[in-house]
């Protein structure tokens, strides 16, 4: 079996068990299964943790896969939204064991705690769902002012507002935010 399976062979083999093609999905589980286990043994190996706890961390991913798989934007990189999910677990996983970097050689704990290439991705797959939460005014505010870099007239010219409205939606929107990912961060 292929442990690395491309991004557009998965993104196909998801699309086609959303549709409900339960071969496409069953295949896309065992190729995920195969990758996934490679992604947890590797970061593990630098834990001295070993192959059972790989072993549970992918059945884990691929439950919360399998249960959040209506959440998966087809416009976005399927294998990003697979190893957000993937290190949401080794994150929930290290917290229950109370595991600490300190127990980690000082010359592998860059490597583990190293950012991949799905990072980036990953970071802007958050924002965008965060900024759903909000309304389209202040998501489109907060887009011109916070992300794109217009000036607050420029954004105000824009959206047809006041720059005073417009210093007002960015605030709220930004409150609301930071309320939003202080819920996310609880246990």
């Amino acid at each position: 079996m292929d442990v690395t399976s491309s991004e557009s062979e998965l993104r196909a083999l998801m699309l086609a068990a959303s549709t409900g093609d339960a071969s496409a999905y069953r295949t896309l589980l065992e190729r995920l299964s195969s990758q996934l286990r490679a992604f947890f043994k590797n970061k593990l190996v630098l834990m001295n943790r070993g192959a059972v706890e790989a072993e549970d961390l992918v059945q884990e991913a691929l439950f919360a896969i399998h249960t959040h798989r209506h959440t998966y934007d087809p416009s976005q990189p399927f294998t990003a939204w697979v190893y957000a999910i993937a290190r949401y677990k080794l994150v929930d996983f290290l917290r229950r064991t109370k595991y600490s970097t300190r127990n980690v050689p000082v010359d592998e704990s860059e490597e583990l705690t190293a950012r991949d290439n799905y990072a980036g991705v990953e970071s802007s797959l958050d924002l965008d769902r965060l900024l759903e939460t909000l309304t389209p005014k202040v998501k489109r505010v907060i887009q011109y002012v916070k992300l794109d870099g217009l000036s607050v007239s420029e954004a105000a010219n824009r959206c047809g507002m006041s720059e005073s409205a417009v210093k007002v939606s960015v605030h709220r929107g930004l409150k609301s935010l930071a309320l939003q990912i202080s819920k996310e961060g609880r246990p």
